[in-house]
């Protein structure tokens, strides 16, 4: 079977996501593991969340057994062209509203900008009003 293994690029890896086709890739090899569904003994459910992605951490946070280990050999169908596997993405935090001098979000400040001299405008306004003479 060693001359049958080849280079996979992880988008073809990927598309084999299903019950009756799930392909792996684990420690930069890949994986058939559609034959071994049912036989799984975490269940096909497993298998199946793993796809799409390298499984590697998936694979080593189980703890599997050397047998296990030993079994995967039977499945082992090529590598996966490392260089084609997308990069994990940084957590990139939201972005904070810009502040002014205050630390009072720039927003607050606009519409203070624009109420407060509305709010001194009807107050004159109002003030005149009551304290005219007739």
């Amino acid at each position: 079977m060693a001359s049958d293994r080849k280079i996979h690029l992880f988008e073809d890896v990927a598309k084999h996501s299903e019950i009756k086709d799930c392909w792996l890739i684990i420690s930069g090899k890949v994986y058939d593991v559609t034959s071994f569904m049912d036989d799984h003994p975490g269940g096909s459910e497993v298998l199946l969340s793993s796809t799409g992605k390298d499984a590697t951490n998936d694979f080593e946070d189980v703890g599997h057994s050397d047998s296990a280990r030993e079994l995967m050999e039977k499945y082992h169908i090529g590598d996966v062209d490392t260089s084609t596997i997308p990069q994990k993405r940084a957590y990139i935090p939201p972005q904070q509203a810009p502040y002014g001098p205050n630390k009072t979000p720039e927003f607050v400040i606009k519409i203070l900008q624009f109420l407060v001299p509305l709010l001194i405008l009807g107050l004159a306004f109002a003030v005149r009003h009551f304290t005219k003479e007739d």
